[in-house]
């Protein structure tokens, strides 16, 4: 790790704060004149692409001939869990607004903790446990308006619902790098599964949908194709510059980022883009879900002091 540059570390997590945020919104224009299998191939070949010629110069490009069957059984667990995740929030932007899929999207970090316990023996620390609770308390207060759409099952609903699995879905690709992580780098890991991910998708893919885009849609996808590169290497500089900690401080921040952007969004461009649709209700539950995350990533450092000082 390279000498800590605080200013550069917050401006680098703060560019892949924007990115991740930024990235549900981009993504609904597209959504209405192409296919989610589509739309996620481009996203996989272009992100495949760019970490090929970063390994590629690095001279670190991961070797084949080393990838044991247990490695093989991991990424093609990674693949799944990645292709399953991009693909039913892709499918979820269809039914719900870019806020409401952010709000629920820190249910992954929470199975991430519960799968950590079983697996890895892992202990659930105080400050996760009502991490938890305080976001539990965030999404009934996000949805408060929007109960009766659950009990009905209708496309709300719907959206909610491939927004939540690909939450947990991802699990596989999360639990799957972790393990891999002891014989390659995260970013040798992500090259082989984007590898992974753009052969699923190659077949299913309506290469025609690309050639009839509007102006306006295909600006979107080469923004959500280079969004991928840019908030990952972005992420990753954070981490080198920065402390892990203020680093993670920064991710639950996200659904925030969302909800602002799409206010501006809608504001600038309302034929294409979903009004946000926000109550005083809606905006103090998606604050009390990125509070519950943000003291689940580091409230033991909180109830730390507090002990010390007594």
């Amino acid at each position: 790790m390279q000498k800590q540059q605080p200013l550069a570390g917050f401006l680098f997590a703060l560019l892949a704060v924007s990115m991740w945020g930024t990235l549900p919104i981009a993504l609904q224009p597209i959504l209405k004149e192409m296919n989610a299998q589509t739309i996620v191939w481009f996203r996989f070949i272009v992100a495949m692409i760019g970490v090929f010629f970063m390994l590629f110069f690095a001279k670190k490009l991961p070797k084949v001939t080393t990838l044991t069957r247990k490695d093989l059984t991991l990424l093609i667990i990674g693949i799944l869990g990645l292709s399953g995740n991009f693909f039913l929030f892709n499918v979820a932007l269809r039914y719900i607004p870019a806020t409401a899929s952010q709000v629920i999207s820190p249910l992954s970090s929470f199975a991430m903790i519960l799968c950590g316990a079983f697996l890895f023996k892992e202990t659930i620390r105080l400050n996760q446990k009502l991490g938890f609770i305080v976001v539990i308390i965030g999404l009934i207060l996000f949805f408060h308006n929007r109960l009766a759409d659950f009990s009905q099952m209708n496309g709300y609903a719907f959206g909610i619902l491939c927004g939540a699995l690909a939450s947990f879905i991802w699990i596989g690709y999360g639990l799957s790098q972790r393990i891999l992580l002891e014989r390659f780098n995260s970013v040798q890991i992500l090259f082989m599964i984007y590898i992974g991910c753009s052969l699923v998708f190659t077949p299913l893919t309506d290469f025609s949908q690309a050639v009839n885009l509007s102006s306006f849609a295909a600006i979107c996808l080469v923004y959500c194709c280079l969004n991928t590169i840019i908030a990952y290497g972005s992420y990753a500089e954070a981490l080198n510059r920065w402390d892990v900690s203020k680093v993670s401080i920064m991710m639950p921040l996200i659904p925030i980022a969302t909800m602002i952007f799409s206010e501006m969004a809608y504001f600038w461009k309302p034929e294409s883009f979903t009004p946000p649709d926000l109550s005083l209700l809606t905006v103090l539950g998606a604050c009390l879900v990125v509070f519950g995350a943000l003291f689940s990533a580091v409230g033991h450092k909180l109830l730390h002091r507090r002990r010390v000082k007594k």
